[in-house]
């Protein structure tokens, strides 16, 4: 290797993230770490539940109210979790969410009754959909935030993303061919395999209490924020428990109380309106996800499943490759800036995909490019969102807002996805993939209409 060769690999190292990662404390490799554990688990799960409920003879009505009925349930526990975690400690939090997915996913390879079922899937943040759930990601979301310099965090919080989608893919992947190769065994049925991976997930989430072992009292919040806390709620006159009173003289409403955190005022008020505005995201993400622009070129434009599966795959790898590069712009101008100007040309093809003409192939070609085009900016806006969102709230008020932000997202997208399913039935594609496009682009522009001024909050802002 000639000496210009090496300064051009660590340039490259530098600009995609790799360096902040290799860089980076041992906390903050063991969280993408355990993300990547609990989204190949959730992979694996997703790709099975409906039909291993199916096996256990569930219509699929009463399947899908276990799925919403898991949802919302997953919804409440997060806010609770989320809402505490930060007295009652992060490492704590994050060893009960790994120790409830071993034991949800051995009730689920022993039991067959629905509501034993459904109570496993929620205390053990089984997801529906395979995607994000539960409390953990805003939990450690915030701690990577804690631990990393705010010039890093785009860069963390790209390559957290990215280790969440390998163990998705992974998982799934995996999870195909288990289910294949011990359902071919002699003696072996479908179901005995579908139920063997909930096995597997009850190990993987052994792996990630292992893992969570190893976590250092770093991840823990600083007692001076605590502090900090403590006599802005003084000043505010709220009555709160002060910084030198015990919490062993507390009567039990007191300790109740003394868990909630404190959100100042600045803070609640960008709260409000990232609510709003997440809201809206979502909304439009539920109604362009996945599961139903699949149906669509499968129903509107005949896709035949091999082409699908290509077309997906190459999507998903473009988006993956946009998350990296936004990190060397966002370096550049600012996560705010990158979120929207590199979210919006997604905004316009996804807008566009319901309207080429499905008879020809050439309209069928260019639905299909402009889907790959849409995923080449798609993910633009995670990592710089993600850095956007640690910097908008004080140290000591992140995991509740997160947590709160990520509850908003997830009760939103449940919506869009139910909506969808109405105007999928109404074969109103034009409407509702158009609608979802207009709606996300209107969320960029009032991003950055809301908050162009705002400023990084850090401790005692």
């Amino acid at each position: 290797m000639t000496d210009s060769t090496m300064p051009l690999i660590l340039k490259v190292a530098a600009e995609t993230g790799v360096y902040a990662v290799v860089a980076s404390s041992r906390d903050t490799k063991i969280l993408c770490l355990q993300r990547f554990v609990r989204l190949f688990a959730y992979g694996a799960s997703f790709l099975i539940l409906a039909h291993f409920l199916s096996g256990l003879g569930f219509s699929e009505e009463k399947t899908g109210i276990f799925m919403t009925l898991t949802l919302l349930g997953d919804v409440v526990i997060s806010f609770v979790l989320t809402t505490v975690t930060d007295k009652v400690g992060r490492r704590l939090v994050l060893a009960v969410g790994a120790s409830a997915m071993a034991m949800s996913g051995l009730v689920f390879y022993l039991s067959s009754n629905y509501w034993i079922l459904l109570l496993a899937s929620v205390l053990g943040v089984i997801s529906p959909s395979g995607n994000e759930i539960g409390p953990f990601r805003a939990v450690e979301e915030s701690v990577l935030a804690h631990l990393n310099a705010k010039e890093k965090h785009s860069d963390i919080f790209a390559w957290y993303t990215l280790f969440g989608t390998a163990g998705a893919a992974l998982g799934t992947l995996s999870c195909g061919w288990m289910v294949q190769l011990l359902g071919a065994r002699e003696g072996w049925t479908l179901h005995d395999a579908q139920r063997t991976v909930f096995l597997f997930y009850a190990a993987l989430g052994a792996v990630k209490l292992v893992l969570n072992s190893f976590l250092s009292s770093s991840v823990e919040l600083d007692a001076g924020y605590h502090e900090l806390a403590n006599e802005s709620d003084e000043e505010e006159g709220e009555g709160r428990i002060g910084a030198q009173t015990s919490v062993s003289q507390l009567s039990l409403p007191q300790r109740v109380r003394h868990l909630i955190p404190h959100i100042s005022a600045a803070s609640r008020a960008i709260l409000l309106r990232l609510i709003f505005l997440f809201a809206m995201d979502s909304f439009a993400s539920g109604i362009a996800s996945p599961s139903w622009l699949t149906y669509f070129f499968t129903t509107v434009h005949s896709l035949k499943p091999s082409t699908l599966g290509t077309l997906f795959l190459v999507s998903n790898i473009l988006g993956s490759v946009s998350n990296l590069v936004a990190l060397p712009v966002a370096r550049r101008i600012g996560p705010l800036k990158t979120m929207v100007f590199g979210h919006l040309p997604s905004t316009v093809f996804l807008a566009l995909i319901p309207l080429p003409p499905a008879d020809t192939q050439l309209g069928t070609g260019l639905s299909m490019t402009f889907l790959a085009l849409r995923a080449c900016t798609q993910s633009v806006d995670q990592a710089p969102r993600q850095a956007f969102l640690a910097a908008a709230v004080l140290p000591g008020e992140r995991t509740a807002v997160l947590g709160v932000v990520n509850i908003v997202k997830t009760l939103s997208q449940a919506g869009g996805l139910g909506t969808m399913g109405v105007l999928a039935g109404q074969k109103m594609w034009v409407v509702s993939l158009a609608g979802a496009g207009l709606m996300k682009a209107a969320y960029d522009l009032l991003l950055l209409w809301m908050f162009l001024g705002v400023q990084e909050r850090e401790r005692g802002a």
